[in-house]
C-alpha cells in the first residue's frame, strides 16, 4: 500500500495517566437516577391519561398532554416533588462514597448492559450528568487511551505506523467486535501490520454530535501517536458507519490532518438512508397520538434516544434536523453529504436470503437494514452515495450482527484492503 506523509509528534517524554475506572457504587448511583427519571415519566403518563379520561372526549377527540389542575393536579405535583426529593437524597448520600469504595474490576456483563442503556437513553444520561453515560474514548487492548499533551504511553504492544480504527453500532460497545472467537480488528491488525484501535462512545447521542467529537479525537490521536502515522483504515458497523461519515464532514471542513491519512473506509451494514425499525416506531407514535385515550403512551415512545431517532432517515449532520423536532412528522429533509473525495469507500450489506434465492422478488436485508440503505443506493441521485459496484458486496444468508463474525465478510475486507494501490 502507498505510504502517506507522516505527522510530526511532540518530542515530550511519555507519561502515564490512568483513566478513571467505573465503580459498582457509581453504577448504583447512576441506576437510581434512571429509576427516578422513569418514575417521573410514568407519573406524567398516568396524569395525562387521567386528564383526558376525565374530559370524556370522543375516541378521536382532541388529545392533550397538558397537566391536570385543581386538587388532582396538586396530587400529581406532590408525587413528582417527593420523587425528586427522594432521588436527590439518594444522590447526596451516595456521591461522597463513590471515591471511597472504588474498585478496579467491573461486574460481569457491565459493558453490555451499560452500552445498551446508553443506546436507548444515552442523550438523557449525558444531559443529566449520569455516571452511567459513556464518555467517548479510544480503547486498545481493553484499556482506554489518555489523549493528553504528551505522546500516548502505556500501549500493550509496539505502536505501528498504520492503524485500524473500529467504530461500533447502536447499543453496543468496543468489546462486542469479538464474536464467536473472531475479531475483525485484531485480524486486520495482523494482516495489515497495523495497530487496532476501538472507539467507545455513547450511541444515544445525536450522530452528528458523536461525529464531531470523533473528528476531534482522531485529530488528537494523530498528533499524539508515539510514531508518525502513515495510514488510517476506518471500519464502522451499523450506526458506526454514519458516525464515520459525520466525522469526515467535520474533519474536512475544519482542515484536520487525519482525513488526509485515511487509506480506506469500510461500512458494515450501515443504514445510510435509514432503518425501517425507527420509521415504524415513529409511525406508532403518530397512531397513539390520534386519540386522547392513547396519547399518553407517546411519552414512552419519546423516551428513545436522539441516536435512535437519527436512524429514521440516516441523519448525520446538524443541518438535517433544522426546522423540526426529532419526534415531529416530517419528510426526509437531509442535506446531501457525498463520501470523502479521494478515499476509497467500501460497503458490505447483509441479507437473510441465500444467494440462489428466487430473484423474482426483492431480496431482504439483514432484519434491521435494507440492502439499498446499506449499499448507499437512493432514488434521488443527489443522495445516492455512488459507491462503485466493485466496492460493494452482499453477505448472503447473514444477519446484522453476524457481519461481525462472518469469515466470508472478513475475507472480502481483506481482499479489498490488502490489494496493492
Amino acid at each position: 500500500m502507498r505510504a502517506l506523509p507522516g505527522v510530526e509528534v511532540s518530542a515530550m517524554q511519555p507519561r502515564t495517566a490512568r483513566p478513571k475506572q467505573p465503580t459498582p457504587l457509581a453504577d448504583v448511583r447512576g441506576a437510581s437516577r434512571v429509576v427516578i427519571d422513569l418514575t417521573l415519566l410514568v407519573t406524567g403518563l398516568v396524569e395525562t391519561m387521567h386528564h383526558n379520561i376525565a374530559r370524556r372526549p370522543g375516541v378521536l377527540g382532541r388529545a392533550t398532554l397538558a397537566p391536570t389542575t385543581g386538587i388532582t393536579g396538586l396530587v400529581y405535583r406532590s408525587v413528582r416533588g417527593i420523587t425528586r426529593l427522594v432521588g436527590g437524597a439518594i444522590d447526596v448520600v451516595l456521591a461522597p462514597l463513590v471515591p471511597l469504595l472504588s474498585v478496579e474490576e467491573d461486574w460481569p456483563g457491565r459493558d453490555v448492559v451499560v452500552a445498551a442503556l446508553n443506546g436507548v437513553l444515552g442523550d438523557r444520561l449525558a444531559a443529566t450528568g449520569n455516571p452511567l453515560a459513556l464518555p467517548m474514548q479510544f480503547v486498545v487492548g481493553g484499556v482506554p487511551l489518555v489523549l493528553d499533551s504528551a505522546p500516548i504511553a502505556g500501549l500493550p504492544a509496539a505502536p505501528c505506523e498504520r492503524i485500524v480504527v473500529l467504530v461500533h453500532g447502536l447499543c453496543m460497545s468496543e468489546g462486542q467486535w469479538k464474536r464467536g472467537g473472531h475479531d475483525h480488528g485484531k485480524s486486520l491488525a495482523r494482516d495489515l501490520d497495523a495497530s487496532a484501535i476501538y472507539l467507545r462512545y455513547n450511541s444515544g447521542r445525536h450522530i452528528s454530535t458523536n461525529g464531531a467529537e470523533f473528528a476531534q479525537q482522531l485529530e488528537a490521536l494523530v498528533a499524539r501517536w508515539p510514531v508518525p502515522l502513515r495510514e488510517i483504515v476506518l471500519v464502522g458497523h451499523s450506526m458506526g458507519g454514519l458516525v464515520m461519515r459525520s466525522a469526515f464532514a467535520v474533519g474536512e471542513t475544519g482542515g484536520h490532518a487525519w482525513p488526509r491519512l485515511v487509506r480506506a473506509a469500510v461500512f458494515l451494514g450501515s443504514p445510510h438512508h435509514g432503518a425501517p425499525l425507527e420509521r415504524g416506531g415513529h409511525g406508532v407514535d403518530r397512531l397513539l397520538a390520534a386519540s386522547p385515550y392513547t396519547v399518553a403512551f407517546t411519552r414512552l415512545g419519546h423516551l428513545r434516544s436522539a441516536g435512535i431517532t437519527d436512524l429514521r432517515h440516516g441523519s448525520v449532520q446538524d443541518a438535517d434536523r433544522a426546522g423540526h423536532g426529532r419526534f415531529d412528522h416530517a419528510a426526509d429533509r437531509r442535506q446531501p453529504l457525498p463520501l470523502p473525495a479521494g478515499v476509497p469507500c467500501y460497503a458490505i450489506a447483509a441479507s437473510l436470503d441465500v444467494e440462489k434465492a428466487d430473484r423474482r422478488r426483492k431480496p431482504r436485508g439483514d432484519e434491521l437494514v435494507p440492502l439499498a440503505s446499506a449499499l448507499g443506493h437512493h432514488s434521488d441521485p443527489r443522495m445516492d452515495l455512488g459507491i462503485p459496484a466493485e466496492r460493494q458486496w452482499i453477505a448472503w444468508g447473514t444477519g446484522h450482527l453476524d457481519l461481525l463474525r462472518s469469515a466470508a465478510v472478513y475475507r472480502q475486507m481483506k481482499r479489498w484492503l490488502c490489494a496493492p494501490r
